[in-house]
């Protein structure tokens, strides 16, 4: 399997429109954050998850040339707003799209064009497939989806193989816990070191990594606030890791 980190930013990206902060003005690369996405590679087939208003130009990033699925965490803007983008990978069949009931609501409220009954040529073709939290198989691929908590609204991360991948979590339901078990990678989110309303701090991400303890962690959906990639990676358990953009994961 391998993880390509897309991007690791927060829906602000960094650096952040106006800010003049050390790391909004940083010349390091790690600390040039797109919108949180990833690509993952099994056995030859690639599913991206979440698809944010930076996915061309992620995309364009990794010559990747075709999309066996796409995995949807929830509605917000900046998991969900490069779906036009989709349109080259619709050329010979739709694109599987997997997300939860409300969630492809949403998507059909903002792109209505996309789902009429006489679409207008060359609009993307997106199959929206509807999923609970029940596992499913995309290829003979197993995709077990994970209930977590964006403070009070509840949105999905998705289990992988020996990968789970959970963004925008504040919290995590206890019965949850058990599809973690056995992890050889956990990639979660962490937004900045002081809490938030809705996601993660850097703390409260440890925290879940030491209890669920895979064999090794990568903190993403990170803003400004957390501070320089040089100066948080080198404070990090030695198993866990500040991701960025690129950055690619094979085992």
């Amino acid at each position: 399997m391998k993880i390509e980190f897309l991007g690791t930013g927060t829906s602000t990206g960094i650096p952040q429109i106006g800010c003049k902060c050390e790391v909004c003005t940083s010349i390091d690369n790690k600390d040039k954050r797109l919108r949180t996405s990833a690509l993952i590679s099994v056995n030859n087939k690639n599913i991206l998850i979440d698809c944010g208003p930076d996915f061309r130009q992620q995309i364009l990033r990794t010559g990747v040339t075709s999309l066996d699925a796409v995995l949807i965490t929830h509605a917000h803007y900046d998991h969900t707003a490069g779906f036009d983008d989709l349109r080259p990978f619709c050329n010979n069949r739709p694109v599987p799209i997997y997300l939860e009931t409300s969630v492809a609501q949403a998507i059909r409220t903002r792109m209505p064009y996309c789902f009429t009954e006489k679409k207008y040529p060359g609009v993307p073709n997106l199959q929206l497939k509807e999923i609970s939290i029940a596992p499913f198989s995309i290829n003979g691929i197993q995709i077990i989806p994970i209930r977590a908590m964006h403070y009070k609204l509840p949105i999905l991360g998705y289990r992988i193989g020996d990968m789970a991948y959970i963004t925008d979590m504040l919290t995590l339901p206890e019965e949850e816990y058990q599809k973690l078990s056995g992890l050889k990678i956990l990639v979660v989110n962490a937004l900045r070191i002081t809490e938030h309303i809705s996601h993660q701090s850097l703390s409260q991400a440890l925290n879940v990594i030491e209890r669920v303890s895979p064999q090794k962690a990568y903190l993403i959906h990170m803003s400004h606030q957390m501070g320089l990639h040089e100066h948080v990676a080198p404070q990090l358990p030695d198993n866990v890791y500040l991701s960025y953009d690129g950055l690619t994961v094979e085992y």
